[in-house]
Protein backbone atom coordinates (compact mmCIF):
# COMPACT_ATOMS: atom_id res chain seq x y z
CA UNK A 1 0.00 0.00 0.00
CA UNK A 2 2.91 2.57 0.65
CA UNK A 3 4.73 1.80 -2.68
CA UNK A 4 4.88 4.15 -5.58
CA UNK A 5 4.71 1.22 -7.99
CA UNK A 6 4.15 -2.27 -6.08
CA UNK A 7 4.52 -4.26 -9.40
CA UNK A 8 7.48 -3.15 -10.25
CA UNK A 9 8.91 -3.78 -6.52
CA UNK A 10 7.94 -7.21 -6.48
CA UNK A 11 7.29 -8.24 -9.99
CA UNK A 12 9.86 -6.13 -11.76
CA UNK A 13 9.36 -3.27 -14.62
CA UNK A 14 9.67 -5.69 -17.05
CA UNK A 15 8.31 -9.27 -14.69
CA UNK A 16 12.13 -10.45 -14.73
CA UNK A 17 11.35 -11.61 -11.69
CA UNK A 18 8.15 -14.08 -12.62
CA UNK A 19 9.43 -17.88 -12.86
CA UNK A 20 7.82 -18.91 -16.43
CA UNK A 21 6.90 -22.48 -17.57
CA UNK A 22 9.31 -24.58 -18.08
CA UNK A 23 11.70 -23.78 -14.95
CA UNK A 24 11.40 -26.53 -13.19
CA UNK A 25 12.42 -27.05 -9.60
CA UNK A 26 12.63 -23.58 -9.07
CA UNK A 27 10.07 -21.86 -5.95
CA UNK A 28 11.51 -18.52 -5.99
CA UNK A 29 12.23 -15.88 -8.54
CA UNK A 30 15.23 -13.29 -7.89
CA UNK A 31 13.26 -10.20 -7.24
CA UNK A 32 14.33 -6.75 -8.78
CA UNK A 33 15.63 -5.36 -5.51
CA UNK A 34 18.31 -8.32 -5.23
CA UNK A 35 18.75 -8.73 -9.39
CA UNK A 36 22.40 -6.80 -8.76
CA UNK A 37 23.52 -9.06 -6.36
CA UNK A 38 23.66 -11.62 -9.49
CA UNK A 39 24.37 -9.22 -12.47
CA UNK A 40 27.22 -10.42 -14.59
CA UNK A 41 29.64 -8.27 -15.89
CA UNK A 42 31.43 -10.38 -18.35
CA UNK A 43 34.35 -9.89 -17.32
CA UNK A 44 35.21 -13.76 -16.61
CA UNK A 45 35.08 -16.42 -18.31
CA UNK A 46 33.76 -19.49 -17.19
CA UNK A 47 33.66 -23.39 -18.20
CA UNK A 48 32.03 -26.22 -16.01
CA UNK A 49 31.62 -29.69 -16.46
CA UNK A 50 29.29 -30.90 -13.87
CA UNK A 51 29.21 -27.44 -11.82
CA UNK A 52 26.69 -24.54 -12.45
CA UNK A 53 28.79 -22.09 -10.52
CA UNK A 54 27.42 -18.69 -9.23
CA UNK A 55 29.41 -15.75 -8.72
CA UNK A 56 28.61 -11.85 -7.53
CA UNK A 57 30.08 -8.56 -7.98
CA UNK A 58 27.84 -7.12 -5.29
CA UNK A 59 28.97 -4.88 -2.72
CA UNK A 60 29.01 -7.57 0.14
CA UNK A 61 28.55 -10.13 -2.37
CA UNK A 62 26.18 -13.21 -2.75
CA UNK A 63 25.39 -13.04 0.86
CA UNK A 64 23.43 -9.63 0.06
CA UNK A 65 20.91 -12.12 -0.77
CA UNK A 66 21.19 -15.07 1.62
CA UNK A 67 18.57 -16.66 4.26
CA UNK A 68 20.40 -15.88 6.98
CA UNK A 69 21.43 -19.90 8.06
CA UNK A 70 24.22 -19.55 10.94
CA UNK A 71 25.09 -22.69 11.74
CA UNK A 72 28.55 -23.84 13.43
CA UNK A 73 30.58 -27.25 12.92
CA UNK A 74 30.90 -29.35 15.83
CA UNK A 75 34.02 -31.91 16.63
CA UNK A 76 33.45 -34.55 14.10
CA UNK A 77 32.38 -32.06 11.10
CA UNK A 78 36.23 -30.03 12.34
CA UNK A 79 38.12 -33.19 12.16
CA UNK A 80 39.88 -32.80 9.11
CA UNK A 81 40.67 -28.92 10.30
CA UNK A 82 44.28 -28.17 12.05
CA UNK A 83 41.90 -27.04 14.84
CA UNK A 84 38.58 -27.85 16.80
CA UNK A 85 35.18 -26.94 17.77
CA UNK A 86 36.29 -25.40 21.46
CA UNK A 87 39.78 -23.44 19.11
CA UNK A 88 36.55 -21.58 17.01
CA UNK A 89 33.79 -21.71 19.94
CA UNK A 90 35.00 -17.75 20.87
CA UNK A 91 34.77 -16.47 17.03
CA UNK A 92 31.57 -18.24 16.78
CA UNK A 93 30.32 -16.45 19.61
CA UNK A 94 31.68 -13.16 19.04
CA UNK A 95 30.46 -13.39 15.35
CA UNK A 96 26.76 -13.82 17.16
CA UNK A 97 27.44 -10.85 19.11
CA UNK A 98 28.40 -8.53 16.47
CA UNK A 99 25.60 -9.82 13.92
CA UNK A 100 22.86 -10.65 15.55
CA UNK A 101 21.96 -14.17 15.55
CA UNK A 102 18.99 -16.24 17.03
CA UNK A 103 18.02 -19.39 18.02
CA UNK A 104 17.24 -22.16 21.42
CA UNK A 105 19.01 -24.38 22.71
CA UNK A 106 17.04 -27.53 21.55
CA UNK A 107 17.33 -31.14 20.30
CA UNK A 108 19.08 -29.84 17.35
CA UNK A 109 21.92 -28.75 19.89
CA UNK A 110 23.44 -32.53 19.75
CA UNK A 111 24.98 -31.64 16.07
CA UNK A 112 24.87 -28.01 16.43
CA UNK A 113 26.94 -26.98 19.57
CA UNK A 114 25.12 -24.14 21.17
CA UNK A 115 27.78 -21.60 21.60
CA UNK A 116 27.53 -17.81 23.61
CA UNK A 117 25.51 -14.54 22.51
CA UNK A 118 22.65 -16.59 20.53
CA UNK A 119 19.61 -14.50 21.24
CA UNK A 120 16.04 -15.43 21.54
CA UNK A 121 14.43 -17.20 18.13
CA UNK A 122 12.18 -15.17 16.39
CA UNK A 123 8.44 -16.19 16.19
CA UNK A 124 7.20 -19.01 14.50
CA UNK A 125 4.22 -19.30 12.27
CA UNK A 126 1.38 -21.81 12.41
CA UNK A 127 2.41 -24.13 10.21
CA UNK A 128 6.30 -24.23 11.31
CA UNK A 129 4.30 -24.78 14.90
CA UNK A 130 1.99 -27.27 14.01
CA UNK A 131 5.50 -29.13 12.62
CA UNK A 132 7.44 -28.93 16.13
CA UNK A 133 4.67 -29.82 17.92
CA UNK A 134 4.10 -33.42 16.07
CA UNK A 135 7.84 -33.83 16.44
CA UNK A 136 7.55 -33.40 20.20
CA UNK A 137 4.85 -35.95 20.45
CA UNK A 138 6.79 -38.38 18.95
CA UNK A 139 10.44 -37.31 19.98
CA UNK A 140 11.14 -40.74 21.49
CA UNK A 141 10.38 -42.46 17.43
CA UNK A 142 11.92 -39.60 15.90
CA UNK A 143 14.98 -39.67 17.28
CA UNK A 144 15.37 -43.40 17.10
CA UNK A 145 15.33 -42.73 13.31
CA UNK A 146 18.22 -40.59 13.65
CA UNK A 147 15.75 -37.09 13.26
CA UNK A 148 16.18 -34.21 15.42
CA UNK A 149 13.84 -31.28 14.47
CA UNK A 150 14.23 -27.70 16.45
CA UNK A 151 14.58 -24.16 15.93
CA UNK A 152 16.74 -22.46 13.32
CA UNK A 153 20.06 -20.58 13.86
CA UNK A 154 19.30 -17.17 11.86
CA UNK A 155 20.94 -13.43 11.75
CA UNK A 156 17.83 -12.06 12.17
CA UNK A 157 16.89 -9.94 15.28
CA UNK A 158 13.80 -10.58 16.89
CA UNK A 159 14.50 -7.73 19.00
CA UNK A 160 16.24 -4.45 18.18
CA UNK A 161 20.29 -4.43 18.42
CA UNK A 162 22.00 -1.18 17.73
CA UNK A 163 20.32 0.58 14.86
CA UNK A 164 18.48 -2.31 13.86
CA UNK A 165 15.00 -3.24 14.28
CA UNK A 166 13.14 -5.89 15.13
CA UNK A 167 11.28 -8.71 12.82
CA UNK A 168 8.39 -7.27 12.00
CA UNK A 169 6.92 -10.09 10.27
CA UNK A 170 6.07 -8.63 7.04
CA UNK A 171 6.61 -11.07 5.19
CA UNK A 172 8.79 -9.28 2.68
CA UNK A 173 12.56 -11.01 3.48
CA UNK A 174 12.96 -11.94 -0.13
CA UNK A 175 12.62 -8.52 -1.46
CA UNK A 176 15.08 -7.06 1.05
CA UNK A 177 14.21 -6.80 4.68
CA UNK A 178 12.84 -3.31 4.91
CA UNK A 179 14.09 -2.55 8.69
CA UNK A 180 17.46 -3.83 8.87
CA UNK A 181 16.33 -6.96 11.18
CA UNK A 182 17.90 -9.82 8.57
CA UNK A 183 22.00 -8.99 8.31
CA UNK A 184 23.78 -8.47 5.17
CA UNK A 185 27.52 -8.46 4.89
CA UNK A 186 27.40 -4.75 3.74
CA UNK A 187 25.99 -3.69 6.95
CA UNK A 188 29.50 -4.51 8.21
CA UNK A 189 31.00 -2.68 5.48
CA UNK A 190 29.55 0.12 6.48
CA UNK A 191 30.72 -0.30 9.72
CA UNK A 192 34.28 -1.08 8.62
CA UNK A 193 34.17 2.34 6.70
CA UNK A 194 33.55 4.55 9.85
CA UNK A 195 37.55 3.54 10.74
CA UNK A 196 40.29 6.03 9.67
CA UNK A 197 42.28 3.64 8.71
CA UNK A 198 39.76 1.38 6.79
CA UNK A 199 39.71 2.09 3.08
CA UNK A 200 37.48 0.64 0.98
CA UNK A 201 37.86 1.24 -3.35
CA UNK A 202 34.94 0.18 -4.91
CA UNK A 203 34.08 -0.77 -8.58
CA UNK A 204 37.75 -2.52 -9.12
CA UNK A 205 38.62 -6.65 -9.81
CA UNK A 206 41.60 -7.85 -8.30
CA UNK A 207 43.16 -9.65 -11.14
CA UNK A 208 46.37 -11.35 -9.64
CA UNK A 209 49.62 -10.57 -6.96
CA UNK A 210 52.92 -9.90 -8.05
CA UNK A 211 55.88 -11.72 -5.83
CA UNK A 212 59.13 -11.60 -5.25
CA UNK A 213 61.84 -14.50 -5.69
CA UNK A 214 60.81 -15.28 -1.47
CA UNK A 215 57.20 -15.80 -2.84
CA UNK A 216 56.45 -12.45 -0.80
CA UNK A 217 53.86 -10.99 -2.46
CA UNK A 218 54.32 -7.02 -2.99
CA UNK A 219 51.76 -6.17 -4.82
CA UNK A 220 48.52 -6.00 -6.03
CA UNK A 221 46.76 -5.76 -8.93
CA UNK A 222 43.01 -4.48 -10.12
CA UNK A 223 40.95 -3.54 -13.34
CA UNK A 224 38.18 -0.76 -13.45
CA UNK A 225 35.19 -2.29 -14.29
CA UNK A 226 34.26 0.43 -16.08
CA UNK A 227 36.93 2.23 -17.63
CA UNK A 228 38.84 -1.81 -17.48
CA UNK A 229 42.21 0.57 -16.23
CA UNK A 230 44.88 -1.21 -14.00
CA UNK A 231 45.41 0.12 -10.66
CA UNK A 232 48.09 -1.68 -8.15
CA UNK A 233 48.22 -1.31 -4.71
CA UNK A 234 51.91 -1.84 -2.34
CA UNK A 235 51.15 -4.86 -0.09
CA UNK A 236 52.46 -5.81 3.34
CA UNK A 237 50.22 -8.64 3.64
CA UNK A 238 47.07 -9.49 2.11
CA UNK A 239 43.92 -11.55 2.75
CA UNK A 240 42.17 -13.35 -0.14
CA UNK A 241 38.75 -13.29 0.41
CA UNK A 242 37.13 -13.48 -2.80
CA UNK A 243 35.01 -16.34 -2.59
CA UNK A 244 36.42 -20.16 -3.17
CA UNK A 245 36.37 -19.53 -6.91
CA UNK A 246 37.67 -16.31 -7.21
CA UNK A 247 40.84 -16.46 -4.62
CA UNK A 248 41.25 -19.44 -6.56
CA UNK A 249 41.67 -17.60 -9.83
CA UNK A 250 43.47 -14.82 -8.62
CA UNK A 251 46.32 -17.54 -7.08
CA UNK A 252 46.52 -19.34 -10.29
CA UNK A 253 46.59 -16.18 -12.31
CA UNK A 254 49.71 -14.80 -10.42
CA UNK A 255 51.70 -17.67 -10.95
CA UNK A 256 50.76 -18.19 -14.69
CA UNK A 257 51.84 -14.42 -14.93
CA UNK A 258 54.63 -14.69 -12.96
CA UNK A 259 55.88 -17.99 -14.46
CA UNK A 260 53.92 -18.84 -17.57
CA UNK A 261 52.77 -22.30 -15.48
CA UNK A 262 49.50 -23.32 -15.14
CA UNK A 263 48.26 -25.53 -12.18
CA UNK A 264 45.17 -26.92 -11.06
CA UNK A 265 43.90 -26.82 -7.75
CA UNK A 266 41.78 -30.00 -6.61
CA UNK A 267 39.32 -30.90 -3.96
CA UNK A 268 36.67 -28.25 -5.54
CA UNK A 269 33.38 -28.74 -2.87
CA UNK A 270 30.20 -27.82 -2.60
CA UNK A 271 26.83 -29.33 -1.05
CA UNK A 272 24.73 -31.46 -2.79
CA UNK A 273 21.30 -29.73 -2.72
CA UNK A 274 17.56 -31.54 -2.76
CA UNK A 275 14.17 -29.80 -2.20
CA UNK A 276 11.51 -31.96 -1.53
CA UNK A 277 8.18 -30.38 -1.28
CA UNK A 278 5.40 -31.75 1.33
CA UNK A 279 1.80 -31.09 1.85
CA UNK A 280 0.94 -31.05 5.95
CA UNK A 281 -2.63 -32.44 5.99
CA UNK A 282 -3.84 -30.68 9.24
CA UNK A 283 -3.01 -27.26 7.77
CA UNK A 284 -5.35 -28.19 4.66
CA UNK A 285 -7.89 -25.48 3.94
CA UNK A 286 -6.41 -22.79 6.77
CA UNK A 287 -5.86 -19.07 5.84
CA UNK A 288 -2.46 -18.68 4.50
CA UNK A 289 -0.52 -16.71 7.32
CA UNK A 290 1.32 -14.18 5.01
CA UNK A 291 2.68 -11.85 7.79
CA UNK A 292 5.45 -14.28 8.65
CA UNK A 293 9.22 -14.55 8.62
CA UNK A 294 9.58 -15.71 5.24
CA UNK A 295 12.38 -17.97 5.12
CA UNK A 296 12.76 -21.03 7.58
CA UNK A 297 12.22 -21.05 10.88
CA UNK A 298 12.89 -24.67 11.57
CA UNK A 299 15.08 -27.15 10.98
CA UNK A 300 15.95 -31.10 10.67
CA UNK A 301 18.83 -33.11 11.09
CA UNK A 302 19.76 -36.73 10.27
CA UNK A 303 22.31 -38.38 11.90
CA UNK A 304 24.08 -40.88 9.75
CA UNK A 305 26.55 -43.73 10.36
CA UNK A 306 29.46 -41.83 11.20
CA UNK A 307 29.33 -38.32 12.72
CA UNK A 308 30.54 -36.78 9.37
CA UNK A 309 27.48 -37.93 7.36
CA UNK A 310 25.16 -36.01 9.44
CA UNK A 311 22.54 -34.33 6.79
CA UNK A 312 21.28 -31.11 7.62
CA UNK A 313 17.92 -29.80 6.45
CA UNK A 314 15.86 -26.41 6.69
CA UNK A 315 12.60 -26.19 6.56
CA UNK A 316 10.82 -23.67 4.72
CA UNK A 317 6.43 -23.35 5.21
CA UNK A 318 5.50 -21.06 1.75
CA UNK A 319 4.04 -18.63 3.40
CA UNK A 320 5.09 -15.90 0.76
CA UNK A 321 5.72 -18.40 -1.78
CA UNK A 322 4.56 -17.34 -5.80
CA UNK A 323 2.11 -19.60 -6.93
CA UNK A 324 3.06 -20.54 -10.83
CA UNK A 325 5.83 -22.42 -10.05
CA UNK A 326 3.97 -24.92 -7.64
CA UNK A 327 1.00 -25.19 -9.94
CA UNK A 328 3.05 -26.13 -12.68
CA UNK A 329 4.44 -28.88 -11.00
CA UNK A 330 1.53 -30.44 -9.79
CA UNK A 331 0.23 -33.74 -11.91
CA UNK A 332 -2.95 -32.31 -12.68
CA UNK A 333 -4.38 -29.50 -15.64
CA UNK A 334 -3.98 -26.04 -14.51
CA UNK A 335 -7.56 -25.66 -13.54
CA UNK A 336 -7.40 -28.42 -11.21
CA UNK A 337 -3.96 -27.51 -9.89
CA UNK A 338 -5.46 -23.81 -9.48
CA UNK A 339 -8.17 -25.06 -7.19
CA UNK A 340 -6.32 -27.94 -5.44
CA UNK A 341 -3.32 -24.57 -4.40
CA UNK A 342 -5.63 -22.40 -3.16
CA UNK A 343 -6.93 -25.13 -0.88
CA UNK A 344 -3.42 -26.15 0.00
CA UNK A 345 -1.22 -22.93 0.22
CA UNK A 346 -1.25 -22.55 3.87
CA UNK A 347 -0.54 -26.65 4.60
CA UNK A 348 2.68 -26.34 1.64
CA UNK A 349 6.24 -26.43 2.60
CA UNK A 350 9.69 -27.34 1.20
CA UNK A 351 12.80 -29.36 2.81
CA UNK A 352 15.70 -28.11 1.54
CA UNK A 353 18.28 -31.32 2.13
CA UNK A 354 22.03 -30.58 2.70
CA UNK A 355 24.49 -32.90 2.40
CA UNK A 356 28.32 -33.20 2.82
CA UNK A 357 30.99 -33.09 0.54
CA UNK A 358 34.78 -34.55 0.30
CA UNK A 359 37.83 -33.09 -1.38
CA UNK A 360 37.95 -36.07 -4.32
CA UNK A 361 40.80 -35.16 -6.98
CA UNK A 362 38.28 -35.11 -9.90
CA UNK A 363 37.26 -32.31 -8.46
CA UNK A 364 39.08 -29.45 -9.66
CA UNK A 365 39.87 -25.77 -10.40
CA UNK A 366 42.34 -24.45 -13.47
CA UNK A 367 42.59 -22.03 -15.89
CA UNK A 368 42.23 -21.55 -19.27
CA UNK A 369 44.76 -19.11 -21.42
CA UNK A 370 42.90 -16.67 -24.12
CA UNK A 371 43.12 -13.58 -25.89
CA UNK A 372 43.28 -10.78 -23.15
CA UNK A 373 44.00 -13.31 -20.31
CA UNK A 374 42.35 -16.70 -18.50
CA UNK A 375 39.50 -18.21 -18.33
CA UNK A 376 37.95 -19.84 -15.53
CA UNK A 377 37.93 -23.85 -16.13
CA UNK A 378 35.52 -26.05 -13.72
CA UNK A 379 35.07 -30.08 -13.01
CA UNK A 380 33.34 -31.68 -10.41
CA UNK A 381 32.92 -35.35 -10.03
CA UNK A 382 30.51 -36.52 -7.81
CA UNK A 383 31.26 -39.27 -5.39
CA UNK A 384 30.36 -42.62 -6.59
CA UNK A 385 27.72 -42.99 -4.20
CA UNK A 386 26.50 -39.93 -4.31
CA UNK A 387 23.37 -41.18 -6.15
CA UNK A 388 22.58 -43.87 -3.85
CA UNK A 389 22.80 -41.46 -0.89
CA UNK A 390 20.36 -39.16 -2.01
CA UNK A 391 18.04 -41.87 -2.74
CA UNK A 392 18.52 -43.37 0.51
CA UNK A 393 18.13 -40.21 2.53
CA UNK A 394 15.17 -38.84 0.43
CA UNK A 395 13.09 -42.36 1.07
CA UNK A 396 13.65 -42.12 4.43
CA UNK A 397 12.77 -38.09 4.92
CA UNK A 398 9.59 -38.91 3.13
CA UNK A 399 8.76 -41.77 5.89
CA UNK A 400 9.82 -39.66 8.39
CA UNK A 401 7.09 -36.62 7.01
CA UNK A 402 4.41 -39.55 7.33
CA UNK A 403 5.11 -39.44 10.83
CA UNK A 404 4.34 -36.18 11.16
CA UNK A 405 1.60 -35.80 9.42
CA UNK A 406 3.01 -34.49 5.93
CA UNK A 407 2.76 -36.21 2.44
CA UNK A 408 5.79 -35.56 -0.09
CA UNK A 409 5.42 -36.52 -3.37
CA UNK A 410 8.43 -38.16 -4.66
CA UNK A 411 7.17 -36.32 -8.33
CA UNK A 412 7.67 -33.04 -7.21
CA UNK A 413 11.33 -33.68 -5.49
CA UNK A 414 13.81 -31.75 -7.23
CA UNK A 415 17.96 -32.79 -6.69
CA UNK A 416 19.85 -29.10 -7.32
CA UNK A 417 22.67 -28.74 -9.65
CA UNK A 418 25.91 -28.69 -8.45
CA UNK A 419 27.23 -24.97 -7.68
CA UNK A 420 23.24 -24.04 -6.86
CA UNK A 421 24.32 -24.01 -2.95
CA UNK A 422 27.24 -21.41 -3.45
CA UNK A 423 28.92 -23.37 -0.43
CA UNK A 424 32.22 -23.35 -2.66
CA UNK A 425 35.08 -25.18 -0.67
CA UNK A 426 38.38 -26.74 -0.67
CA UNK A 427 40.82 -25.53 -3.50
CA UNK A 428 43.45 -24.40 -0.85
CA UNK A 429 42.89 -26.18 1.98
CA UNK A 430 44.15 -25.61 5.25
CA UNK A 431 46.29 -28.70 6.65
CA UNK A 432 48.58 -29.91 9.58
CA UNK A 433 51.73 -31.33 7.15
CA UNK A 434 51.97 -28.88 4.76
CA UNK A 435 52.39 -28.68 0.92
CA UNK A 436 52.35 -26.83 -2.13
CA UNK A 437 48.91 -25.34 -2.98
CA UNK A 438 47.43 -25.50 0.55
CA UNK A 439 47.01 -23.35 3.39
CA UNK A 440 48.30 -23.68 7.30
CA UNK A 441 46.34 -23.70 10.67
CA UNK A 442 46.10 -19.88 10.44
CA UNK A 443 45.04 -20.16 6.53
CA UNK A 444 48.45 -18.57 5.31
CA UNK A 445 49.74 -20.13 1.65
CA UNK A 446 52.43 -22.16 1.96
CA UNK A 447 53.32 -20.99 -1.41
CA UNK A 448 53.26 -17.49 -0.22
CA UNK A 449 54.18 -16.42 3.64
CA UNK A 450 52.24 -13.19 3.43
CA UNK A 451 48.88 -14.38 1.86
CA UNK A 452 46.20 -15.60 3.91
CA UNK A 453 43.02 -16.78 2.55
CA UNK A 454 40.48 -16.53 4.37
CA UNK A 455 37.59 -17.91 2.79
CA UNK A 456 35.72 -21.22 1.71
CA UNK A 457 38.92 -22.33 -0.22
CA UNK A 458 40.43 -23.28 2.98
CA UNK A 459 38.13 -26.02 3.86
CA UNK A 460 39.42 -29.74 4.21
CA UNK A 461 35.69 -30.16 4.63
CA UNK A 462 32.22 -29.60 3.61
CA UNK A 463 30.21 -30.74 6.42
CA UNK A 464 26.42 -30.59 5.20
CA UNK A 465 25.21 -27.07 7.04
CA UNK A 466 25.06 -23.53 5.74
CA UNK A 467 29.16 -22.45 5.89
CA UNK A 468 28.36 -18.82 6.29
CA UNK A 469 29.03 -18.53 9.95
CA UNK A 470 31.96 -20.64 10.36
CA UNK A 471 33.66 -18.43 7.27
CA UNK A 472 33.14 -15.40 9.78
CA UNK A 473 34.41 -16.93 12.58
CA UNK A 474 37.18 -18.37 10.61
CA UNK A 475 38.19 -14.93 9.17
CA UNK A 476 37.77 -13.37 12.87
CA UNK A 477 40.13 -16.01 14.09
CA UNK A 478 42.78 -15.48 11.31
CA UNK A 479 43.02 -11.73 12.12
CA UNK A 480 42.71 -12.44 15.85
CA UNK A 481 45.79 -14.74 15.86
CA UNK A 482 47.86 -13.83 12.50
CA UNK A 483 48.22 -9.93 12.54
Amino acid sequence: RGLDDPVEYFLGGDFQSVILPGNKGKYYGLPPSKGYVLASRGEIGVEAEGFSPLASFARGGLAEAWTAGSYPFNDAELADFPFGYDDLEPYYSTVAERIGITGADDDLSAHLPFHANIAAPLRLDAHSSLLLESYQAKKRYFNGKGLYLGRSRVATLADPMGGRQGCTYCGRCLWGCPTGALYTPSMTLDECMGFKNFTYVPGLRVTHFDYDSGGRVERVFAEGLDDGKTRDFKAGHVALAAGALGSSKIFLDSIWRKTGRIKKLTGLMDNRQVLVPFVSLKMAGRPVESEAYQYNLIAMGLAGAEAKDYVHMLVTTLTSSLVHPLIESFPFDLRTSTFLFSRLHAALGIVNVNFPDTRREGSYVTITPGDGGTGLNLRYAPARDDGARVERTITKLRKLLRKLGCVAPSAMTHVRPMGASVHYSGTLPMTRSGGPLTTDEMCRSVDFPNLYVVDGATFPFLPAKNCTLTLMANAVRVADGAF
